[in-house]
């Protein structure tokens, strides 16, 4: 370990950017990313919305339903075959659709929305507003915080979503970038597909796709942290 670099070069990086190969699994992590986390932030929110009504019938069972999802689950084998059957195997909608909705983002922003007093929702009702309205122009403007929160939940574990794209992606072409990150390291890329960088598989290019694949995600935790905190606190503490 060297406090200041020895012999600094960028030659692993002019390598990887030349790989088309790499910027397709690039491109492909970024859009699971990004519509994933947009998909799962208004299911979660929706989902938990109605939820925090005191009035909802059979509000019990349906939170039931929610927890017992955190302690069960059908297991690999049967969500593959559900997957299969709707046509989504090799699919990136594959990735998307396993982690549109989770049971522990549901309780968080179930805990924030209590927190907001139910006289602004009377209020807009009194002016004739309907509940998709109040949600969309009143509750989820409130619920910055927390949504920042989830989001930045929601974006690292696609981004870095390994197994579920090494099960459920099989063309090369909709491969994602942390497949690609370990086949690298395996050093079991396709020369064909790949070009210089099987050739040039050295701890060098290894670590130049690392940084290149951290940079999305430290170009948006600044513009998220002011509101983690925040949002984290509140959905844990007073829930």
């Amino acid at each position: 370990m060297f406090l200041w670099p020895v012999d600094f070069r960028l030659d692993a990086y002019h390598i990887i950017i030349k790989s088309d190969y790499l910027w397709t699994a690039y491109g492909n992590s970024l859009f699971i990313t990004i519509v994933g986390t947009v998909l799962a932030l208004l299911l979660t929110s929706s989902t938990a919305y109605p939820l925090a009504k005191r009035t909802l019938p059979l509000k019990k069972l349906f939170m039931l339903i929610v927890l017992f999802t955190m302690i069960f689950s059908g297991g690999l084998i049967p969500t593959y075959l559900v997957m299969k059957d709707l046509h989504l195997i090799n699919s990136l909608w594959a990735i998307i659709v396993l982690n549109l909705i989770s049971a522990f983002n549901v309780i968080v922003m179930l805990s924030f929305i209590r927190t907001i007093p139910e006289e602004l929702e009377e209020s807009a009702m009194i002016d004739g507003a309907n509940p998709i309205r109040i949600f969309f122009t009143i509750i989820l403007p409130l619920c910055k915080p927390v949504l920042a929160t989830l989001a930045l939940w929601m974006a690292v574990s696609l981004w870095n979503n390994f197994f579920q794209s090494f099960i459920y992606l099989n063309d090369k072409a909709h491969m994602t970038l942390p497949v690609l990150l370990r086949q690298i390291i395996a050093g079991q890329v396709d020369a064909e597909a790949m070009g210089e960088l099987n050739a040039a598989s050295s701890d060098s290019v290894i670590a130049a796709t690392i940084v290149v694949s951290l940079i999305p995600i430290l170009m948006v935790y600044p513009f998220l942290q002011r509101f983690f905190v925040k949002g984290a606190m509140i959905g844990s503490v007073k829930g």
